[in-house]
């Protein structure tokens, strides 16, 4: 048999493969879409729980290694580390942001770095929930996390990653709190200077002008109006988040069918695209906030927010600081996320620009490398037992 009829044969038994894997995925994606979403599938213990929100913790079992998302296998460290790790993800996405699939897990990651690895997951606001702002987030539902995280892993001192709002909600906190409390803080595309580059950014200086109009000439006030009458369906963010990339959001499905016959592929798409399409409503209570202290009045590249009878002032953190932003971050700047660094007291700081958006930074294919893996690093490195020294008075 000459080459070419051999070569001819390989390709129609492979394109009929790739034809019969395609059938079934295009199947399951029409008529079994839950089948194909592996988010959420890392077990963990429920050490909080509340009317909203709730903490995880997350340990691993048995198995002496977990599989990454490039096919290399991480060793599961043992024993863990002194000083635990409380994962913040920002308000507005589901619980599964930060164990998206099993092989790209950032609880499971961490976990097997040999980290004592926690999540505090903000719940599905309702209506009634409507009246909650970023004091109650920062200050109150923050302190009920962490405080239930002390007790349970018997360690006073934590370390806090957060992602966008989480880093920012991460930031407000340790600027409430006395030394020690916050061991160490990493934050991933956080806003912090309205005033910077970005989207949010760019939103931010569009608004402030009539903004201050409004506030001189009248005595319209955001927090004189019943927050329910802003109550709105997740979908509202959905639509939000993908308006700030609309080719990209159609373009995805075009690669969906042309990768139809890659099974892996079609569960990391749909899986991704649930979690994008399933976003959660924003309290209005927090979106109130966010408009007048962060955007118009640009509080944070002050150094200062008030919580309300109390200030978060972030010359009072002290801790050691791990600050990243996504390269091509259409709606957090580098800049716009580099200048807490200026205003935190800490001596011990970093900023790195890692690859991808404001998603893809902490949760796409790069991010294990790029951020993960240089962030445990650097924990690990701070994250040993406090020795205590002890001081001996003699007298002369």
């Amino acid at each position: 048999m000459s080459q070419w009829i051999t070569r001819a044969i390989d390709r129609s038994a492979e394109f009929n493969d790739r034809a019969a894997a395609a059938l079934t995925n295009g199947f399951d994606w029409l008529f079994r879409h839950d089948k194909l979403v592996k988010s959420g599938q890392t077990p963990f213990e429920l050490v909080f729980t509340s009317d909203l929100m709730t903490v995880r913790y997350y340990a691993l079992g048995t198995e002496e290694d977990i599989q990454l998302n490039d096919g290399s296998l991480l060793p599961i460290q043992r024993p863990q580390h002194a000083v635990p790790l409380v994962l913040v993800p920002p308000l507005g996405v589901t619980t599964e942001t930060f164990d998206l699939m099993p092989k790209r897990s950032l609880v499971r990651y961490m976990a097997a770095r040999g980290f004592k690895t926690y999540l505090i997951c903000w719940g599905t606001p309702q209506r009634r929930h409507a009246k909650l702002g970023m004091k109650d987030y920062a200050d109150r539902m923050m302190g009920e996390a962490l405080d239930a995280v002390r007790a349970h892993c018997q360690q006073q001192q934590v370390s806090l990653m957060g992602w966008c709002m989480g880093g920012l909600l991460a930031l407000l906190h340790a600027g409430l709190q006395p030394p020690g409390r916050i061991r160490n803080i990493v934050t991933v595309a956080s806003p912090i200077d309205m005033r910077g580059g970005g989207l949010v950014a760019g939103v931010a200086q569009i608004v402030n002008k009539p903004a201050k109009l409004i506030r001189k000439y009248t005595d319209l006030r955001l927090n004189m109006l019943k927050p329910e009458m802003f109550h709105t369906p997740g979908f509202v963010t959905t639509i939000a988040f993908k308006l700030t990339d609309p080719i990209a959001s159609v373009t995805t499905y075009w690669d969906l069918i042309t990768n139809l016959w890659d099974r892996e592929f079609v569960e990391s798409h749909t899986t991704t695209s649930d979690y994008l399409n399933n976003m959660l409503t924003y309290p209005a209570g927090v979106v109130a906030d966010m408009l007048v202290k962060v955007v118009v009045d640009n509080s944070l590249a002050q150094g200062e927010f008030v919580l309300g009878r109390k200030v978060s002032r972030f010359a009072r953190i002290k801790a050691p600081i791990f600050v990243f932003a996504g390269a091509t971050d259409a709606l957090i700047s580098a800049s716009t996320a580099e200048g807490i660094l200026d205003l935190v007291g800490s001596t011990d700081k970093r900023f790195e620009v890692a690859p991808g958006g404001h998603m893809g930074v902490i949760l796409g294919a790069t991010a294990q490398n790029a951020v993960w893996r240089k962030s445990a690093d650097w924990l690990v490195k701070r994250s040993m037992p406090e020795v205590k020294v002890r001081v001996r008075r003699t007298r002369v």
